[in-house]
């Protein structure tokens, strides 16, 4: 008997726009399928425009008259995301919803970005941070809710200040936390600075639990040509209905983060069954490395140099 899959009600989002990260397969297509299918127009990211392509005809095969719009995006380049966000300005429309999804994990190697930073570090946090930076004046705009997707590794290890580009001893597992520890610091930074300056922003965290998607699969592009071990046993558990979860249950958490009325800024939410790796999404416990204001405000800074992409100072609001 197949087990049953938990779900949750997504209020109507008709005239709401979002946008959605690493949209074109996982779960970033479970968010973009749910929030269109609730009637947000969907803006999809993409870098690779073969997939992104594929995944609107997926989506549209149950949601014939689902608004989606293709856009490329690569977050492991500056350029990228800032020739996206400049696009996004021209159009002049305010964002409801941006869910910070997309992400690599655990190369077999060291790689870094265009930028040189990282891979995993550049793209998983200094993409999204410079996106939202770019796109603060239409996320104010919409009132926005920021759902930024971390992951079970941000509890562990820790953000390697000494090297925070991993050019010495590099350990792919270590790095891939930090870049999820430093996004986030950053989703709850951006709730506390939006709430000292008056910006209008709901900025929260999901993370997914386990689930076999393609991040822990085969990617040919990330030098992985064959699934991991990792990945070949979750994708057993999974399709066995054991302890993990599935793609379309892993999206849950941050469809709720990002959609419900009940959801707040400046919390997590993740699945609730057992060890958070699957089950119904629930309001959790933040993870021990997020919890220090003085660490979320030195990754904020850090971020801002290296991206060189400054935000407003986040001074109170006066009449004058």
């Amino acid at each position: 008997m197949a087990r049953r899959q938990p779900d949750i009600t997504v209020p109507d989002l008709t005239g709401r726009l979002a946008v959605v990260t690493g949209a074109s397969d996982g779960v970033g297509l479970g968010l973009a399928t749910r929030l269109a299918a609730a009637g947000a127009e969907v803006i999809m990211p993409v870098r690779n425009r073969h997939k992104g392509e594929a995944a609107i005809a997926r989506i549209r095969q149950s949601y014939p008259h689902a608004a989606l719009t293709l856009r490329d995006l690569d977050l492991s380049s500056l350029d990228s995301v800032a020739a996206l966000s400049t696009r996004l300005r021209d159009d002049n429309r305010p964002i409801h919803i941006l869910v910070n999804n997309a992400g690599v994990m655990t190369p077999p190697a060291r790689r870094e970005t265009a930028d040189g930073f990282e891979l995993q570090f550049g793209t998983n946090h200094l993409g999204h941070f410079a996106l939202v930076g770019h796109l603060l004046p239409l996320l104010r705009a919409g009132h926005a809710t920021v759902t930024s997707q971390i992951s079970v590794a941000a509890n562990q290890n820790a953000i390697n200040w000494d090297d925070l580009n991993w050019e010495r001893s590099y350990d792919g597992m270590r790095a891939y936390s930090q870049s999820k520890i430093a996004l986030g610091l950053f989703g709850l930074e951006l709730d506390r600075r939006s709430r000292v300056a008056g910006w209008g922003i709901t900025s929260n965290l999901a993370h997914p639990g386990v689930a076999a998607t393609n991040l822990l699969q085969a990617q040919p592009d990330a030098g992985r040509p064959t699934p991991t071990l990792g990945g070949r046993v979750v994708r057993t558990l999974g399709n066995l209905g054991i302890l993990v979860g599935t793609p379309e249950s892993a999206a849950l958490p941050a469809l709720y983060a990002a959609t419900s009325p009940d959801a707040r800024g400046a919390r997590m939410y993740g699945p609730s069954g057992f060890q958070h790796l699957a089950g119904p999404p629930a309001e959790q416990e933040l993870y021990s490395r997020l919890r220090g204001e003085a660490e979320a405000v030195r990754v904020w800074q850090a971020s801002e140099r290296l991206t060189r992409c400054v935000f407003p100072d986040a001074l109170p609001v006066t009449d004058g």
